[in-house]
């Protein structure tokens, strides 16, 4: 019988939802690794058995990656007890933001840490290995730091080539790889920058969040610091696409896993007032590749002032789609119709850091 499993990394833990493949009804675990900060958890589902991938700071020990092969009831940490750079670098990770495994190459799991570097894995989130290439680039004692911190909170890897991945940083912008890693390109031409003078640079853009198109994987999806984008050469070049919506600001941009050209995003009014227009939260959407947008949200609270951060967005994979969004305000909203109407299905948690779900 398929379950679904939705993970809520929060500030003081993981939270886990369990429900049927309908989606209509959810219980939830006690909280796991209590205290804990959880930026980033990954459902890897292209084994028979699945692999539960959480990243967690403790206060105490620092960054971890722990890796569950039932589901969440017991938990193993990663051979190394963390993504840790090689000694002798005079750096140390002080947070793990992504954890990604790659749809095109079995046992590839990448990660994302604070500060920006990219590792690599080729045992499921096991043992990781630094990407001296993106470290050294020549690009990287220039790039910035967001209020967030300075990290690589993206990686989108392609789904057919393990050759391509795309990561993006605060405040370094987007990078590309198409020779497995050897080298990378800044990707940013068109991504505007409101928060620098003049014209916009080849890399130090703050972009939020990046997402490739199900039907297209060279088309790319951004939710910029200040403005949306889409590229339709693997991010080569980007074109602004928020007309139509309330605010060009905000953290997440989702991809439907199935439908070309729908997209969502959570609009925030400004990097200064970090809530939805006049409090009343609503998701976007656009069937046309950011063309037109309509907005969504029946359902939704009348009023919340909070935010959803950059991974606090996120679906499954089964149709129709479900959509899981977590709120600084500790509450976790989801939809089993693709976003025609949406329900409250968590509350009092604290912040959500991220969310991620699988029907398995």
């Amino acid at each position: 019988m398929p379950q679904t499993v939705l993970l809520a990394g929060t500030r003081k833990g993981l939270f886990i939802g369990r429900s049927d493949a309908d989606r209509d009804e959810w219980t939830w675990d006690p909280p796991a690794f209590p205290m804990e900060e959880i930026y980033a958890a990954a459902v890897d589902d292209r084994e028979s058995t699945p692999r539960l991938l959480v990243g967690s700071t403790s206060w105490h020990y620092g960054p971890m990656v722990y890796r569950s092969d039932d589901l969440g009831r017991t938990w193993d940490e990663s051979h190394t007890g963390t993504v840790r750079f090689p000694e002798g670098l005079g750096a140390s990770v002080e947070r793990v933001w992504q954890l990604q495994p790659s749809p095109a190459e079995g046992g590839v799991v990448w990660a994302g840490t604070q500060p920006s570097a990219l590792f690599r894995s080729d045992d499921r989130g096991e043992t990781f290995e630094l990407v001296r290439s993106l470290w050294d680039h020549p690009h990287r004692p220039e790039w910035g730091e967001g209020f967030g911190g300075q990290a690589i909170h993206t990686i989108v890897p392609h789904p057919n080539d393990p050759d391509i991945v795309t990561v993006a940083m605060s405040t370094g912008g987007v990078y590309r790889s198409e020779d497995r890693g050897e080298t990378w390109t800044p990707h940013n031409r068109g991504i505007t920058t409101g928060f620098l003078p003049g014209e916009a640079p080849e890399f130090g853009q703050c972009v939020h969040k990046v997402a490739a198109d199900a039907g297209d994987p060279d088309r790319l999806y951004a939710q910029n610091h200040g403005g949306v984008f889409r590229s339709d050469d693997a991010g080569r070049s980007w074109l602004p696409i928020s007309d139509g919506l309330p605010a060009d600001f905000g953290f997440p941009i989702v991809a439907h896993p199935h439908r070309p050209g729908v997209i969502y995003v959570y609009p925030l009014i400004s990097g200064e007032e970090r809530f939805s227009p006049n409090g009343k939260p609503a998701v976007w959407r656009s069937t046309d590749a950011g063309a037109t947008w309509e907005e969504t949200g029946l359902g939704l609270p009348p009023e919340a002032w909070t935010v959803v951060l950059r991974d606090g967005f996120s679906t499954d994979h089964a149709s129709p789609v479900g959509l899981y969004i977590g709120t600084r305000h500790g509450a976790i909203w989801a939809s089993n119709d693709e976003g025609g109407t949406w329900r409250e299905v968590r509350t009092n948690l604290p912040d959500v850091l991220c969310v991620r779900a699988a029907v398995l």
